[in-house]
């Protein structure tokens, strides 16, 4: 083969070959400041991705799908593992992106609004607050609950005590844990620990709401798994239970 048909080769083969992704890490507190997202507040080490533009915020807080931006990443090149099998990434507004938000006059002025969360749909009594079923609203200020949620993250995941009505604002005193495992079911328990995840199967000594702590005898060894319930018969042990005790509605259902 002559030099020049080589040359052609090698330049066809690297042209056809993907390009390597970055790994890429978390933010443990991801922020932004003007309300487009972008991979550089999602990651650590996005480098040239860092600008690309991924979501939108419209309130204090966003929900996002961490599957969504898993693909929005990798269609930047970059390679985010997931290894703590989340399913929402919770992204808050910085303080410079605070010290721009304005009510449309000043508080306790006629015609003040402030900005609220509220439903977006009407829920029914029992329901579980799900992403979607929230938004942030212009209201009134005298129609501003006192100690209304300030974080989304707050409230997705808890189940209505009442009927709700679509445009209402959320009160913490509306909502309440839903419990997701009963005394007696079978309970898979997952043990994920630096993107390495072990699955067994137990039966759940006590009710448990979402990131309560939950005893799973193994079927198998007799033995008790100290665990945290994410899911309906779903739990985590080990590091990953920690994290979901904290923020038990970013945590994926196992499956």
């Amino acid at each position: 083969m002559g030099g020049a048909a080589l040359a052609a080769l090698i330049i066809a083969v690297v042209a056809a070959t993907p390009a390597l992704s970055s790994p890429v890490s978390l933010s443990a507190n991801p922020m932004d400041d003007d309300g487009r997202i972008t991979l550089g507040e999602l990651f650590d080490g996005a480098g040239s991705a860092s600008s690309v533009v991924v979501a939108r915020r419209s309130g204090p807080t966003a929900v996002l799908d961490a599957g969504q931006i898993q693909a929005a990443a990798a269609r930047a090149g970059l390679h985010w593992s997931n290894p703590d099998g989340l399913r929402r990434i919770v992204v808050r507004q910085g303080s410079a992106g605070a010290s721009l938000t304005q009510t449309s006059a000043p508080a306790g002025r006629p015609g003040a609004t402030v900005e609220v969360l509220t439903y977006a749909r009407s829920l029914a009594s029992g329901d579980v607050v799900q992403p979607e079923d929230v938004v942030w609203s212009q209201v009134q200020a005298h129609q501003a609950p006192a100690g209304a949620p300030q974080d989304a993250a707050e409230v997705i995941g808890l189940s209505a005590r009442r009927a709700m009505r679509a445009g209402a604002p959320v009160q913490s005193r509306d909502l309440t844990a839903p419990e997701v495992i009963a005394r007696g079911d079978m309970v898979q328990v997952a043990f994920i620990s630096g993107g390495v995840r072990l699955t067994v199967t137990g039966r759940a000594t006590r009710n448990a709401a979402m990131g309560e702590p939950v005893i799973v005898t193994n079927l198998d060894s007799g033995r008790a798994i100290d665990a945290v319930a994410v899911g309906p018969g779903q739990a985590v042990a080990g590091p990953a239970a920690r994290a979901a005790r904290a923020n038990p509605q970013q945590f994926a259902a196992l499956r």
